[in-house]
């Protein structure tokens, strides 16, 4: 059995199915961990749920900032934005099914050694502290999604503290576990940041460079910055790079060396806003 991580999908199914026949899974052996955005985007979202989906226990899958960002259209607490490609997932026969599937997928999951999150965490939060934060949002976006969704939006509180409390709680923990790129050694985070790392001497730093960090012990294995590109240390692995903006598709096997495997895209391009 073979474990493969594969970047932010975003409807890129043609690329996701291509790069798996690159590395020869196979559904009945091999299990795949996907960094989240699966959907948006990119042209064929409904046939990327609808495939990872049926992968049943083989895939491990977190939520990353454009799954939420669905789940809160489909609950009627956000309006859909002009470059989504969500309509089709939301005028599906299956939706509700793919729906409720993708609402009970964590925004955390740790095992052998390995913590898959979509974005990252603060250098305050330990593996068992980053996995506690992410149970009590996922808790929320079970049993109470329209308040969860109601009160996602926002970047404040921008400073991690272990006092707080109620929406401010879960709304940092999702946006460091969803949106974040940089922060400071303190855990402040700055979530308008995009683009290449910030030049040195500056005092925001990638989260997994910032030197106290409470899972350095662990690979953290992420997406979602694809202005970093491919990033492959001891400690990260960085998966996001830029399939709907043009780039590839990349897997990694997580067992096997770390060798990346790439698709590059078939020929669709997220246009610039």
């Amino acid at each position: 059995m073979s474990r493969h991580a594969i970047g932010d999908i975003q409807g890129c199914c043609d690329e996701l199915r291509s790069l798996l026949a690159r590395i020869g899974f196979r559904a009945d052996r091999d299990r795949l961990w996907l960094v989240g955005d699966l959907v948006n985007r990119g042209p064929r979202s409904l046939e990327v749920l609808r495939f990872v989906r049926a992968l049943g226990d083989n895939a491990v899958v977190v939520l990353g900032n454009h799954d939420l960002h669905l789940l809160a259209i489909a609950c009627g607490c956000r309006p859909a934005r002009r470059a989504d490609t969500l309509d089709e997932i939301l005028r599906a026969p299956d939706r509700d099914a793919l729906l409720e599937w993708l609402a009970t997928r964590p925004l955390a999951h740790f095992e052998g050694g390995d913590l898959l999150v979509h974005a990252g965490v603060v250098p305050q939060w330990t593996v068992e502290t980053t996995l506690g934060l992410a149970r009590e949002v996922e808790y929320a976006l079970r049993h109470d999604p329209r308040n969860l969704f109601d009160h996602m939006y926002g970047d404040e509180p921008d400073h991690w503290s272990a006092d707080l409390e109620g929406t401010d709680r879960l709304r940092f923990a999702i946006n460091v576990l969803t949106r974040m790129r940089v922060c400071t050694g303190e855990g402040r985070i700055d979530l308008r940041m995009k683009g290449k790392p910030p030049a040195p001497g500056s005092p925001w730093l990638p989260w997994f460079d910032v030197g106290n960090r409470g899972t350095r012990g662990t690979r953290v294995v992420f997406g979602h910055w694809s202005a970093l590109g491919l990033i492959l240390r001891e400690d990260v692995i960085g998966l996001d790079t830029g399939c709907v903006w043009g780039g590839t598709l990349t897997a990694v096997d997580l067992d096997g060396g770390q060798v990346p495997i790439s698709v590059p895209c078939n020929g669709y391009q997220e246009p610039d806003e």
